[in-house]
């Protein structure tokens, strides 16, 4: 294509909740294709974002020209002549969330993936990018600007950048000399911490600091936190993020750390997926799934990192550092999906599981967030056995794939850990598919530490419980547990427990004492039953502590560990 793609956003009507695109380009041949992607890089599953699609249109010259839908998502004309086109359509913009789009008459979030159309033979072509919004609103994107809008090298800069508008709190601040830019939309009741841009700047230069260069996407760089009564999450983009982050959580102790972990976990993502990326990503396919086992790297390494970014910024201490990441190993523990799904098999699948998990999925899934941060900790104290670290294998790593765009393989990690330690390599491999092959408690041991189960100060049904509609329903049944021996199963009807109704779920907990078998009766498909259940004992949670009686060399090993770099 001789000349850029031209796509225009109209915003004017929010109180519609919806959005205007036209795109235009001056076709090159007769035969015209074009999709909508049905993905959005960072989010793993297919949202077929053209169902909120209407009203298409394509015109050539002020005259319509015929097209036919080839998929749910993809399009083809074929030409009377080579005029420039401009397709237009509206999208329905209801789904506040960081993957999708949103416009109301405070606010428009707008992923791109979730508007743009790619059209065929013009991905690597420019594309410039206008909006038209209400007046009093500001638009925001992280692409440079042209003229009267912005210019994007290619689709894929396009997609990868989300457009904000409204009235929106602007600061600016500075990475090792580099220019950001922070869009705040909502604020705590009690407003920002003093400290809040300071905190944000020391967690984005220990970032930088852990991978040893300045931010990747040097003055250009963006981010956007939307505050919401209930709300978590990030995306990450090549020019900065999107973050969704629950007020109330703030006013908890350690609502605020947990926010800054957050910031520096999708700050992180420049370097680790977005620019040093699985090779199955490479280009991205907007069009279907791709499977990648590459994406516990992605987000299992990042996800160990950003538990450290605070510690290693000065805004927290050892002591905190150790309980976020007991925690998270806790959770590892308490998912006896691991027993199920090995940790490549968790990354394949993110496709069709983990985004949409279920009250069951538990049981049989293992998310590889949290697996794969489990793993990269046991990678890590190995590594410092050898006198390096997980953090040097992923500056290694960064300088040989980042740098220059190529994506990587699971031999590539394997070859750099063969450098310092040769089993190493193997184990990885036994770690990635075998299930529940972790040796969390031999790595712990190793740097003095103990990670021990704390049991459940009440009785332990085997069951989680569910409030819906006055009834009382089984969410889950725990494999092997004693709701699962007393035959229940997931939307059984609890009515009644040791002869007294149950009216709601938390009615059952003083009545499960006892050492007697506990009386049951519930409804299942409308038909009454009794049965009896036994509870017994289970782990609430697992604890990660000091050992006070490790050794001079585990100590030593734990303060190398501590150092983060």
């Amino acid at each position: 294509m001789s000349s850029a793609v031209r796509i225009h956003l109209d915003l004017r009507e929010p109180e519609r909740q919806t959005v205007r695109v036209s795109l235009s380009w001056s076709p090159e041949t007769m035969h015209q294709s074009w999709q909508m992607p049905v993905w959005t890089p960072g989010s793993y599953t297919v949202r077929d974002h053209v169902q909120h699609l209407h009203s298409l249109r394509l015109e050539s010259e002020g005259g319509p020209v015929p097209f036919r839908r080839v998929t749910p998502s993809r399009w083809q004309a074929d030409l009377p002549h080579l005029a420039p086109l401009t397709l237009s359509y509206a999208v329905e913009a209801r789904n506040l969330t960081v993957r999708t789009c949103h416009l109301d008459p405070d606010l428009a979030s707008l992923c791109l993936a979730g508007l743009a159309m790619e059209v065929e033979g013009c991905r690597w072509s420019a594309h410039q990018l206008t909006v038209s919004a209400p007046e009093d609103w500001s638009v925001h994107v992280p692409l440079d600007h042209s003229g009267e809008g912005w210019i994007a090298a290619d689709f894929d800069a396009l997609v990868d950048s989300p457009v904000h508008a409204g009235s929106l709190e602007v600061r600016h601040f500075r990475v090792l000399d580099h220019q950001h830019q922070l869009l705040l939309i909502g604020a705590p009741p009690g407003g920002w911490p003093p400290s809040f841009l300071d905190d944000v700047i020391a967690v984005c230069e220990a970032t930088c600091r852990l991978m040893g260069t300045p931010p990747p996407a040097a003055d250009r760089y963006q981010l956007v936190l939307i505050l919401l009564e209930n709300g978590y999450g990030g995306l990450e983009h090549d020019h900065g993020a999107v973050l969704h982050y629950s007020w109330a959580a703030l006013e908890k102790p350690e609502g605020y750390r947990q926010l800054l972990q957050l910031i520096g976990h999708e700050y992180l993502h420049q370097w680790n997926v977005r620019r040093l990326r699985p090779a199955e990503l490479r280009p991205y396919n907007y069009g279907s799934a791709v499977i990648s086992e590459g994406l516990w790297f992605a987000e299992g390494i990042t996800s160990y990192f950003d538990l450290a970014l605070t510690l290693l910024a000065g805004r927290s201490d050892r002591p905190t550092f150790l309980a976020d990441l007991g925690d998270e190993l806790s959770r590892v523990q308490l998912t006896p999906g691991r027993r199920v799904q090995s940790l490549s098999d968790s990354a394949r699948e993110a496709w069709v599981k983990l985004y949409k998990a279920t009250a069951t999925s538990r049981d049989t899934q293992v998310s590889y967030y949290r697996l794969g941060a489990a793993t990269a900790f046991c990678l890590d104290v190995r590594l410092r056995r050898r006198n390096s670290s997980l953090s040097s294998l992923l500056r290694r790593l960064w300088g040989s794939h980042g740098r220059s765009a190529r994506g990587f393989h699971r031999g590539d990690i394997q070859a750099l850990l063969a450098e310092s330690d040769p089993a190493l390599s193997d184990d990885l491999a036994t770690w990635l598919d075998q299930p529940d092959s972790l040796p969390l408690e031999a790595c712990t041991q190793e740097l003095g530490l103990r990670l021990d189960p704390v049991m459940r100060s009440s009785p332990d049904p085997g069951m989680t419980l569910r409030d819906e509609g006055g009834a009382v329903l089984v969410s889950r049944v725990r494999p092997g547990g004693p709701a699962a021996t007393a035959a229940l199963v997931p939307d059984d009807e609890l009515i009644a427990v040791r002869g007294r109704r149950l009216r709601r779920m938390t009615d059952i907990s003083g009545l499960l004492k006892g050492s007697t078998p506990v009386p049951i009766v519930y409804a299942r498909r409308g038909c009454l039953a009794e049965t009896h259940l036994i509870p017994d004992e289970a782990v609430d949670r697992w604890l990660l502590s000091w050992d006070p009686g490790s050794s001079a060399s585990q100590r030593a090993l734990r303060d190398q560990w501590f150092q983060i770099l």
